[in-house]
């Protein structure tokens, strides 16, 4: 492999790590403060692939079709909370993993009826559809810097929101001692809500992200369930640094693997995962058990 194309292979990593973390984020939010394991997150990130394609065929500007699809994300992942997911609190994770599988067949089903079983392609916006050159040989194109700047952009507010203000001092704290947050008198019902609402809408706008350069189909969701719940683990449960570190690392192995082992791509992730956790069982910023 040449400069170049380890260069474009490395953007490429970034990328996909920063997207991965979109999700991973959310995702590791729910497990650590509601202490739920959500099978359906992935559906979350298919549902804002499918809002955003058509959206962006109503509109005819994909700007304003992830502008509009954000709130419709949050609300969806309010009403979920409040229907579904805020029953399951006090209940053993295996009726946790049953009720959300459950959703990935309800949201599955209502994709197809909503928008068929067709593939679909998003356009990438003609601001955007330029390519930046790298080398004489080698350009990058303009939109996939533009995920990577979204996605920078999201994980410093993220930042600023966790760790600058009351908010993320309650989430902080419910990560924590949930109960004792309670105690104290904080509305823990609305934080929760909030908090899956969030992580629901992150992922949807991740999956609004990828759909130009990735193809919108039916049940594309359940992959990036997979490769999250591999991030979540290796950074650690609970830990939303964790996940940036994670995400990125599998960016890189997954991205590279497909270069150089096409055929063991999805081994070298899993193999990854495995050897991180036979290092450190807790994952890389988990917390050691008592």
């Amino acid at each position: 492999m040449d400069v170049s194309s380890f260069l474009v292979q490395s953007l490429n990593s970034v990328q996909y790590g920063f997207l991965l973390f979109l999700v991973a984020s959310g995702l590791t939010l729910i497990f650590g403060i509601l202490g739920v394991i959500n099978l359906a997150h992935g559906s979350f990130f298919m549902i804002g692939a499918y809002l955003a394609h058509w959206l962006a065929l109503k509109t005819g500007n994909l700007f304003v079709a992830i502008a509009l699809a954000l709130p419709l994300s949050f609300l969806l992942g309010l009403a979920v909370e409040r229907l579904a997911i805020g029953f399951l609190y006090a209940r053993d994770h295996l009726y946790q993993v049953l009720l959300t599988y459950g959703l990935i067949l309800i949201f599955n089903e209502l994709q197809r009826i909503l928008w068929g079983n067709d593939v679909h392609g998003v356009p990438v916006p003609a601001l955007l559809s330029a390519s930046i050159p790298l080398t004489e040989a080698q350009s990058y194109p303009l939109y996939r810097f533009f995920i990577s700047i979204a996605c920078i952009g999201v994980a410093a507010a993220m930042y600023v929101v966790i760790h600058r203000t009351k908010l993320g001092m309650l989430i902080r704290a419910g990560a924590a001692n949930r109960e004792m947050v309670e105690l104290l008198g904080f509305g823990v019902k609305r934080l929760y809500a909030l908090v899956f609402a969030l992580g629901a809408a992150l992922t949807a706008f991740a999956g609004m992200l990828s759909a130009p350069v990735n193809s919108v189909y039916p049940g594309m969701g359940e992959h990036i369930l997979i490769i999250s719940f591999v991030v979540v683990v290796i950074g650690g449960l609970g830990s939303i640094q964790g996940a940036f570190v994670g995400a990125m690392l599998i960016g890189f192995v997954d991205t590279f693997g497909k270069v150089f082992l096409p055929e063991a791509a999805s081994l070298s992730v899993y193999a990854f995962m495995a050897a991180v956790l036979l290092w450190r069982p807790q994952g890389l910023f988990g917390a050691r058990p008592a």
